[in-house]
């Protein structure tokens, strides 16, 4: 946990100085869902909160709602909303990423002063952030990306809250974060992460992880009622139980309630009537193409995003049907076993997902020079996120044992359980193939994990290909230096 967060005042000592001034300690603007519910929130904890809105219907209808739950400012101006904050002021801006946060940040910048504390909660690309933060720096402004997750309950009732910016920021900010944020065990889901853009970078790979989790799932489900004809009823029972184990989690657990919903125009269950088309808001492909910036294989992350995008490719995949499938394997002789198998291969495919996250953090905190701690991260994540999951204890004592972890999957305990999932994982995605039952984050995590292992891989003659046609030279393992072969000549091998 960030050491600033020790020397912070008391929420007592700031609440009775608010009290004094008549001040709001923080402010929110952007009163949708999740700026009234995190507005919501801070007066819940005893936090004095000034409120403002584009359009000041929203505000009135957050405090006709709930103006009973705690102590709340209504304010109609920008320059009304900032003269209602004690200094240092903190604002956090609750609206749609892109311009409309840049118009805010602008407009409440020109009205505050040196030291106040801009926080944007939304779900902004980390290059804004870093750009963002380096411009009210110059202005003597702290700007604060903080990355939020929980959705509209955990906005409530307590979120994930990732803060980046300046540390000296989190002494004033950290207190009231803190309090409104998730508890587990005692300890507020709520850290510094780094500067600038660490925090929504840190939430971005979160929703990349979060995105994989998903899509295991889908493909734990699929292959249960294709390959061993489940009713969707059965399966929300194996999820069920299976959230009572090492798959204890927040996803699988409102997987079983998804599945047990019946519709009640069809009398169906809820999944055969939704659309097969998945959406997806960014974060997911900002993830990937990060990763392959920093060159990092986060492959259970690019599956799951290209899953989301060919499932919405539904003109295409609509004239594709009836493709041939070639001779395909029946079902499972032993349906209890095969589904053990599929919980072992869900367990396995989430740790490499996990694994792979962490490791575009460390490469993202290496490049940017941001001393990110994984430890905190799984710390945080254990209560409000989406994420959230009982194995994320055993991902805390793995970096606490070892924080220069070389890999998750080299930690003894993670290294002990996919092994022990390991034959379950390829029979998994073998009678996936046979089957032709799509499953390619199972299938591709695995990839990666054979890959991982392997002494040698194939990128030799990727090399030496690469210098066939373009001369791109190679290194070799009896021997430093760098070489190229004269392909078009001799054949004989020059130092390059």
């Amino acid at each position: 946990m960030s050491e600033s967060a020790s020397s912070t005042p008391s929420n007592a000592t700031a609440q009775e100085s608010s009290a004094d001034t008549g001040l709001a300690q923080i402010g929110v603007t952007g009163l949708a869902v999740m700026g009234s519910n995190i507005a919501r929130n801070f007066a819940r904890h005893g936090h004095r909160v000034a409120l403002h809105n584009r359009t000041v219907a929203k505000t009135d209808a957050l405090l006709d709602q709930h103006g009973s739950e705690g102590d709340f400012v209504r304010t109609e101006t920008t320059e009304e909303f900032v003269a209602a904050l004690e200094k240092p002021r903190r604002v956090l801006i609750m609206v749609k990423a892109g311009e409309p946060t840049d118009a805010v940040i602008d407009e409440l910048a020109n009205l505050m002063d040196e030291g106040d504390i801009i926080i944007d909660g939304g779900n902004s690309l980390y290059t804004d952030t870093i750009r963002r933060e380096a411009a009210m720096s110059e202005r003597g402004l702290n700007f604060v990306g903080a990355g939020i997750s929980g959705g509209e309950e955990g906005a409530l009732n307590g979120p994930s809250i990732m803060p980046g910016g300046p540390a000296e920021s989190y002494t004033s900010l950290g207190p009231l974060l803190e309090s409104i944020s998730a508890h587990v065990d005692g300890e507020p889901c709520c850290t510094h992460i780094g500067p600038d853009g660490s925090g929504h970078f840190v939430k971005m790979v979160h929703n990349g992880i979060e995105y994989a989790d998903m899509q295991l799932i889908g493909e734990a489900y699929d292959l249960m009622r294709k390959a061993l004809d489940l009713p969707v009823d059965k399966i929300a029972d194996v999820f069920r139980e299976w959230n009572s184990g090492d798959l204890d989690s927040y996803l699988v657990e409102i997987t079983a309630e998804v599945l047990s919903q019946v519709d009640a125009e069809t009398g169906t269950p809820l999944v055969d009537v939704i659309a097969d088309a998945a959406g997806q808001k960014g974060t997911g492909r900002w993830t990937v193409k990060s990763a392959l910036d920093l060159g990092i294989p986060t492959t259970g992350i690019a599956e799951a995003v290209f899953a989301r995008a060919l499932s919405s490719a539904t003109d295409q995949r609509a004239q594709a049907t009836g493709l041939a499938a070639g001779n395909l394997a029946s079902s499972p002789a032993d349906p209890d076993t095969f589904v053990d198998d599929i919980r072992n291969a869900l367990y396995a495919s989430k740790v490499v997902a996990y694994a792979q996250g962490f490791d575009q953090i460390a490469a993202g905190s290496q490049e940017y020079d941001w001393n990110v701690h994984p430890g905190d991260l799984a710390t945080i994540w254990r209560g409000g996120c989406i994420i959230r999951a009982k194995f994320l204890n055993r991902i805390r004592d793995a970096y606490a044992e070892n924080p220069e972890l070389p890999s998750l999957l080299l930690a003894p305990y993670f290294r002990e359980a996919v092994e022990t999932a390991l034959d379950s994982w390829r029979r998994v995605v073998a009678t996936a193939a046979t089957m032709g039952i799509p499953a390619p984050a199972f299938a591709s995590s695995l990839a990666y994990y054979d890959a991982l292992r392997s002494e040698r891989l194939p990128a030799a003659l990727t090399q030496g290909l690469r210098d066939f046609f373009g001369a791109h030279t190679y290194q070799r393992i009896d021997k430093p230096g760098t070489f190229h072969t004269l392909w078009s000549d001799d054949r004989s091998e020059v130092e390059a």
